[in-house]
């Protein structure tokens, strides 16, 4: 991964309104540890809670792929990986892990594709210029087979 890449790391312990009657995690409990990652990560791509508010133009998110390989129980310590994996012209990609702490283990692999559009009339803008430079080693390109826009 190239020092360029925006990552992110949040921790969270599992507490018991994320769980179902077994003390396992429920499947959307996941979703919100990854939400928080990526407004985290939102704001370090230059996206901040406030300027959002402000000029009313948003990162959304158009799909979500996620694979749970283990589960997490009530009182586990996790800890969100995310980082920026792709650039197209008008979406980008992120990609998440959730691990158990401390002993790394894998629990759940999670990508994002996300669009940024201008509220209200929710219309898609293109994503902000400088991107194309400063994270030119995430640009999919046509024939690459990762099926992005050049």
């Amino acid at each position: 991964m190239s020092p360029e890449t925006p990552t992110i790391r949040t921790e969270v312990q599992v507490m018991f309104f994320d769980t179902d009657c077994a003390a396992v995690v429920h499947n959307i409990a996941y979703l919100r540890f990854i939400e928080t990652a990526r407004t985290y990560l939102a704001e370090k791509l230059g996206m901040g809670l406030r300027d959002m508010a402000r000029s009313q133009v948003f990162p959304v998110v158009v799909r979500t792929e996620i694979d749970y390989k283990r589960p997490a129980i009530l009182g586990d310590n996790l800890v969100v990986l995310g980082r920026l994996e792709r650039v197209e012209r008008s979406r980008f990609w992120c990609a998440f892990q959730i691990v158990r702490s401390p002993e790394e283990t894998l629990l759940v692999e999670s990508r994002q594709m996300c669009a940024v559009v201008q509220m209200p009339s929710g219309k898609p803008v293109r994503l902000p210029a400088d991107w194309a430079v400063r994270y030119a080693h995430l640009t999919a390109k046509r024939g690459d087979g990762t099926g992005g826009e050049a």
